[in-house]
């Protein structure tokens, strides 16, 4: 039997967040949705009006045989800007803020030793203001946000915003890669 462990993280838009961790061996599933919030069962527009509370998030399911903890954190904080408040590019808002809802008591040890290696080690310019949250609820996102950037390469944003995302990704992460 496989032994699945669940990453949640909110990195800006979910579209970006969902195409990169899709891409990496060991990931079962990556869900884009909302995490965070106040509201039960938003919907996109309710959490793009910014009242709800939630953030723009996905929900990913791994195989840490396969692929660390570790590694899905290294890849969240290089293809994001996690010194943003409330901000990704052009998206601004709470429901665009960088975040992450661990999901285990070893989950928070890890991403709290992390950023504090990264600060220490001044990978960014301004300090990490990364939320570091309990998971409560994972609401998923419509199905038509599911697999976007798979479904929509010709779109003008997933051309500008998401394909220098993915090519940062192989350069940088390329040992991690899933085979295409």
């Amino acid at each position: 039997m496989q032994y699945i462990q669940t990453a949640v993280f909110g990195g800006g838009c979910f579209w970006c967040t969902e195409a990169i961790f899709q891409r990496l061996k060991g990931v079962v599933s990556v869900t884009p949705g909302y995490s965070g919030g106040h509201i039960e069962n938003p919907t996109y527009d309710q959490v793009s009006g910014g009242a709800t509370g939630h953030a723009e998030a996905v929900k990913i399911d791994f195989d840490p045989k396969q692929i660390s903890y570790r590694d899905l954190l290294n890849v969240f904080f290089s293809t994001h800007d996690p010194t943003a408040i409330n901000r990704q590019g052009n998206d601004t808002g709470e429901q665009y803020r960088s975040v992450i809802f661990y999901t285990s008591p070893e989950q928070q040890r890890e991403v709290l030793e992390h950023i504090k290696e990264l600060n220490k080690e001044q990978i960014f310019i301004r300090p990490i203001v990364t939320q570091i949250k309990p998971f409560a609820k994972f609401y998923p996102a419509e199905d038509y946000h599911k697999n976007y950037f798979n479904n929509n390469t010709d779109q003008p944003y997933c051309r500008i915003i998401i394909d220098p995302k993915i090519s940062k990704l192989r350069a940088k992460f390329a040992s991690l890669l899933a085979e295409e």
